[in-house]
């Protein structure tokens, strides 16, 4: 097997990915949570597919992300070559821009594989404890 190089850790980094659309908040101080179970993606290095839940969990300010986009969006991880770590933070990025929440988590539980499961964690700005 090809010893891991640049081009496999940027992976999926700066493909183009469908947008995410948001709607005006109305609101103040309410965490949004959703969980997504059916995640997928392919490891760059392998080609394997790799499966696990999505946890986003948000505070928004002046805008809501809008489901039916953010459903595209992780829809097209599906053939994208990227790896859990890179995924995770890749979407933290793309929501954080989007919305522009007061804070925003996001959880990968990756599918064991190997006989290993993952869990990564992303965070933008300081969640608050309600």
């Amino acid at each position: 097997m090809k010893e891991y190089n640049d081009a496999h850790a940027q992976s999926g980094l700066r493909l183009k990915l469908p947008g995410i659309e948001t709607f005006p908040n109305h609101f103040q101080a309410y965490t949004i949570r959703i969980e997504i179970p059916e995640y997928t993606a392919v490891c760059p290095k392998t080609g394997l597919p790799d499966f696990g839940t999505i946890i986003l969990e948000y505070e928004p300010i002046k805008h809501v992300l809008e489901l039916k986009s953010l459903k595209g969006y992780i829809l097209a991880y599906r053939n994208v070559g990227i790896f859990y770590e890179n995924a995770v933070n890749r979407m933290l990025r793309d929501f954080v821009a989007a919305a522009k929440p007061k804070w925003c988590r996001v959880t990968g539980q990756f599918a064991t594989r190997g006989g290993m499961h993952s869990t990564i964690t992303a965070v933008h700005g300081k969640p608050v404890q309600r």
